[in-house]
């Protein structure tokens, strides 16, 4: 049904793992090497003062938001594409291109769609603030 989804999210899954893999390992010795570098300068008053984090870590993430409108659109898509599916395949020859096509389509409209309601829903929140 989704075949042709399948082999680029496998690739891109395992591509992204890989990278942050190899971004663990150059973290831990950028770290390291910073605390070694600290390590002579540091004094006991230094521990004293308060750490301050900066604005934007503090900032409102909306990725929770983001991926949970994408998984919304792209169900409603895969609901509506089986319903066209569904209704349509005795008026058209139903054959695998064609229900790969609504498919595919649906599951894109609905996934972008997902993805504008997040950005919209995001620019609401920040005008809020």
């Amino acid at each position: 049904m989704l075949d042709f989804i399948m082999v680029p999210a496998v690739v891109g899954i395992i591509v992204l793992g890989i990278y942050k893999l190899f971004e663990l390992f150059v973290r831990k010795k950028e770290r390291l090497i910073i605390i070694e570098k600290i390590g002579d300068k540091l004094t006991p008053d230094m521990l004293n003062a308060k750490i301050e984090f900066p604005a934007r870590i503090l900032n409102f993430s909306s990725a929770a938001l983001k991926f949970g409108c994408l998984f919304m659109g792209l169900g409603i898509g895969m609901l509506v594409a089986f319903a066209i599916h569904y209704n349509f395949a005795s008026f058209v020859e139903s054959t695998y291109y064609t229900r790969s096509t609504v498919y595919g389509s649906c599951v894109l409209l609905f996934g972008g769609i997902g993805l504008i309601t997040a950005f919209i829903v995001e620019l609401k929140i920040n005008n809020k603030k």
